[in-house]
């Protein structure tokens, strides 16, 4: 469990580190992502970056796994 907790700091320390880099990705811009914009308010559910992401997330998982 230490282990776990201490390697989800380093990432989320490393992922603040990049972000400058990882801003510039298209993340949240990709086609799939819904947008919706009314004059008070607007509504943005990004379906395709979400599902890339779990991909990655879960290929990652399954090679530190094995």
């Amino acid at each position: 469990m230490n282990r776990t907790l201490i390697l989800i700091g380093l990432i989320i320390v490393v992922v603040g580190l990049l972000w400058p880099w990882l801003s510039r990705l298209p993340l949240g811009q990709l086609p799939g992502d819904i947008v919706i914009r009314r004059e008070n308010a607007s509504f943005f559910f990004p379906v395709t970056t979400m599902i890339l992401a779990s991909l990655v997330l879960s290929a990652l998982l399954w090679l530190l796994s094995r």
